[in-house]
């Protein structure tokens, strides 16, 4: 049996004892003796005394890793080049880096370790996962996002993916080095955001529209207030007077939500310079664009979609769930008032994310069009 093999059976058997102990004390309503890295390293001792003093550090380790940390995950998340950590059940890891996804070396156990690895994710939270509530989204204090769904909605075991974000986010002049804008779009986009021109960013699942928007804040001028509003709070704005506002879901008993939709509606009472939404994604597009048709000109915002001329079609799409009963022309007539610039990315083979496109709403006979104003 290999070394890694045998640290890794004996630190699992030696977990079990450790919990076991644990149950045992809880259950006599006595607290544990002593903190657990102090309790991990008496019980190696008393059970590994036979080991050498390197493996009993990795057993020691393994053991506190397992109990109180992601398990196998953390190896994956002390690397800063890993962007997302996708577990596809028990045995099945995959990263990106780079903008590329491949399978990782790690596995779980079991379905039961993974379970736990999840809990401990959510319990510093607040949050909760079980079977009245299956899924959870959520957000870590580094502002990674989480997402897990366990049985009977995730039918191969639990599924958990972690989306990390930097404490240091790319600025303008930055993307423009990493060739997600070019110098033209830069500037073109400068000018747009600096004169109060409202702008959407386009684009699919991890095709860099968060990290596009953040950078488009740095044009927005130091002396405006900005208001920013998301369902899990991403944005890192670097000017001096921000109000960062984030929605919460409803509590197992179905009480305390509060959405997008409300957090828009209380921001427009808040006397912002500037609304910036993390990303329109259901009926409160309707009261975005009212805003913007009634004086709260130069936000910003993204949404899920494959072309400019798609992007805006999803905005009167999203309009329409609000319920109001307004006709579609009226709504469309809203979206060509109200959005100027739509900003499209979209990430390529090798992983890369690129502005393929810059396009300014119009009217064309009487319907909505995009003019393209640059290409990438």
């Amino acid at each position: 049996m290999s070394r890694e093999r045998h640290v890794e059976e004996l630190a699992g058997s030696l977990r079990e004892r450790l919990l076991e102990r644990r149950r045992v004390a809880v259950a006599a309503g006595k607290a544990p003796a002593a903190a657990l890295e102090e309790e991990v390293r008496d019980l190696v001792e008393e059970r590994a005394a036979l080991l050498g003093g390197e493996d009993r550090e990795a057993v020691a380790a393994r053991i506190v890793r397992d109990t109180v940390g992601l398990g196998p995950l953390e190896e994956l998340l002390a690397d800063p080049a890993v962007e997302e950590v996708m577990v596809n059940g028990p045995d099945r890891v995959y990263v990106e880096r780079g903008g590329r996804i491949e399978e990782a070396a790690v596995r779980f156990p079991g379905e039961e370790e993974l379970r736990n690895a999840i809990e401990r994710i959510l319990a510093p939270l607040g949050r909760r996962i079980d079977e009245l509530s299956p899924m959870v989204d959520a957000r870590l204090g580094d502002g990674s996002r989480v997402n897990a769904v366990i049985p009977p909605l995730a039918v191969d075991g639990p599924a958990l993916s972690i989306r990390r974000f930097g404490a240091s986010r790319p600025g303008p002049d930055e993307l423009v080095e990493l060739g997600t804008l070019s110098r033209a779009q830069r500037e073109l986009l400068e000018g747009a955001v600096a004169g109060r021109r409202s702008v959407l960013v386009s684009g699919g699942t991890g095709s860099g529209k968060t990290t596009l928007l953040n950078a488009l804040s740095g044009f927005v001028g130091p002396a405006e207030r900005v208001v920013t509003i998301e369902d899990a709070a991403e944005l890192r704005l670097r000017q001096p007077h921000v109000v960062r506002l984030e929605s919460r879901p409803a509590s197992v008993e179905g009480r305390g939500e509060v959405t997008v939709r409300d957090l828009l509606r209380n921001a427009l009472r808040m006397r912002p310079d500037r609304i910036v939404i993390g990303e329109v994604r259901g009926p409160e597009a309707l009261d975005l664009l009212t805003a913007l048709n009634t004086g709260h000109d130069g936000a910003l915002s993204t949404v899920h979609a494959n072309s400019p001329a798609d992007a805006l079609a999803r905005l009167e799409t999203l309009a329409l769930m609000a319920g109001l009963g307004l006709p579609h022309e009226a709504i469309a007539e809203q979206v060509r008032r109200g959005i100027d610039l739509v900003v499209h990315l979209e990430r390529r083979a090798d992983g890369s994310r690129r502005v393929a496109e810059i396009a300014e709403v119009a009217r064309v006979a009487g319907a909505t069009a995009v003019r393209a104003l640059g290409h990438g």
